[in-house]
């Protein structure tokens, strides 16, 4: 059973989980499903914050590499993604492949955070995502995300939002996991 849970209604701008992260769980997963944009190209991201903050800008260092394979069975890799990192930032992370818009495309996977209660060391995550890239042809992708939160307040707020536009369709849910 998940602990929150957002369910886009065709019009969110973000996706908050502003309460029941504490120290209860060591580790808190997001999984999120079917996520669609409202614009070709778009990617979902993801930033915390501490206490009441509602800035979402907390720093990041973080490390990217992908798996696609095209529609038309043309180039398929597995290639570092440098230009999705973060170098202490203050960005969202971008945690999803460059969703198409078509109505049969979309993105899942999850997001683990690490200890976000900790008061003495930083924060750590890891995501997995899959979905249909913006491409010609388009194509599959997998995209692999990991890295700390540079902070030992602990963190109490998670959002989510698309590099721009609204989330059209999808569900994000929240766990605890011991």
């Amino acid at each position: 059973m998940p602990l929150a849970l957002f369910t886009s209604d065709g019009s969110d701008a973000t996706a908050d989980f502003t309460s029941g992260i504490d120290s209860t769980y060591d580790t808190y997963m997001f999984i999120f499903n079917d996520i669609h944009p409202e614009t070709t190209g778009k990617h979902l991201n993801f930033q915390v914050d501490t206490g009441t903050n509602t800035d979402y800008n907390q720093t990041i260092t973080s490390s990217s590499f992908k798996a696609y394979h095209q529609e038309d069975d043309s180039p398929l890799e597995l290639v570092y993604n440098g230009s999705y990192d973060q170098a202490e930032g203050t960005a969202f992370q971008n945690i999803s492949t460059d969703i198409i818009d078509d109505s049969d495309a979309s993105c899942s996977g999850y997001l683990y955070l690490f200890n976000p209660a900790s008061t003495t060391f930083v924060k750590h995550f890891m995501s997995v995502s899959n979905g249909m890239a913006d491409g010609s042809p388009p194509y599959s992708e997998v995209r692999y995300n990991a890295g700390y939160i540079n902070t030992t307040t602990a963190i109490t707020r998670v959002q989510f939002k698309m590099t721009s536009g609204e989330i059209q369709g999808g569900t994000i849910q929240m766990f605890g996991v011991h």
